[in-house]
């Protein structure tokens, strides 16, 4: 039964997500807001609403090495796994100026994010600026992009179209339910998932921070792994690129904001140690491989994967 607690959480958090990103870009779509306001802001939010919500119930439980280990699990996974797979199904393009200004906020996410962890915990204020941080940089997005035919103005243009509600959902009515059910969905997944997630560290005596690092990042980003899989199959991989970074830095500034300013959030001695820094490696190395060649090939893709199968395997030893 836990099991399947767990099981069905993390497919409520895939499918609810999945709709209430449908319901909320095809309202706005309705709404004539433009499709690059949708991949920047819309899209991004909605894909992360699994890692927010998870989080979210995970603090408010008392759970905060579920919390944080589901942030920084996640960015880890989207680089090492995600990205890495991406790669080995086709190389991934990486658009200079679009890398200039998203993988420097990554990298400052990551740095903040060490910061924070060193001062102990996560206070509101300290989530309140995280917050301020996301606000300003899709302020500055949508703003340098606006009216533009970039590379990266394109990307987030056809991230509003990739998810873009099917025709039979397109009645206002259809849509608010698509956009309301959705959410449900997430929060009773979260819940799901979290509370499984508890008792399955408690029994096997594992420290709850590792379960948040891989059983609860891996499944809330499910999201991510199956839009850049699909992306890179279409050989689109400045969608699964862009989407990768993007949600790198909501994780950061958005997930971990909007928790810390609900409830601060302690930061595990475990995450502190150790997987903080294999985030910051990762990220480090996603830099490294995307500015040589402005493309991630496949080479680096395996190299990516293998990474993160060492990082499981680390896991799993302890």
């Amino acid at each position: 039964m836990l099991i399947l607690e767990l099981v069905a959480g993390l497919a409520l958090l895939v499918l609810g997500g999945d709709l209430l990103v449908r319901g909320s870009v095809g309202l706005a779509e309705r709404m004539k807001i433009s499709p690059l306001l949708i991949g920047i802001v819309l899209v991004g939010f909605g894909t992360s609403t699994p890692e927010l919500m998870t989080s979210l119930l995970a603090a408010l439980n008392g759970s905060p090495g579920i919390a944080v280990g589901n942030v920084i699990g996640s960015n880890t996974a989207n680089i090492l796994l995600i990205l890495g797979t991406a790669a080995i199904i086709f190389p991934m393009k990486a658009d200079p100026k679009a890398l200039m200004r998203d993988g420097l906020v990554v990298s400052a996410a990551a740095l903040a994010c060490l910061a924070l962890a060193y001062l102990g915990n996560v206070s509101r204020l300290s989530g309140g600026l995280l917050v301020l941080a996301l606000t300003a940089y899709l302020v500055f997005t949508y703003r340098a992009e606006s009216g533009q035919q970039t590379p990266s103005a394109d990307m987030h243009r056809a991230e509003g179209k990739a998810v873009t509600a099917r025709p039979w959902t397109q009645s206002a009515p259809v849509l608010v339910a698509l956009t309301i059910g959705g959410l449900m969905m997430t929060m009773l997944g979260a819940k799901f998932l979290v509370d499984s997630s508890v008792v399955l560290a408690t029994r096997m005596g594992i420290d709850e921070a590792v379960i948040g690092l891989t059983v609860v990042a891996l499944g809330t980003s499910l999201p991510e792994l199956v839009t850049s899989v699909v992306a890179a199959l279409r050989r689109q991989t400045d969608i699964a690129f862009g989407n990768i970074l993007g949600s790198n830095i909501y994780n950061i500034f958005g997930i971990l904001g909007v928790t810390a300013m609900v409830k601060p959030i302690e930061m595990p001695d475990q995450i502190l140690s150790f997987d903080i820094w294999v985030m910051l490696a990762a990220t480090a190395l996603l830099m490294i491989f995307a500015r040589t060649g402005h493309r991630i090939c496949r080479l680096e893709g395996a190299a990516l994967l293998g990474l993160y199968g060492l990082y499981l395997g680390k896991l799993a030893l302890q």
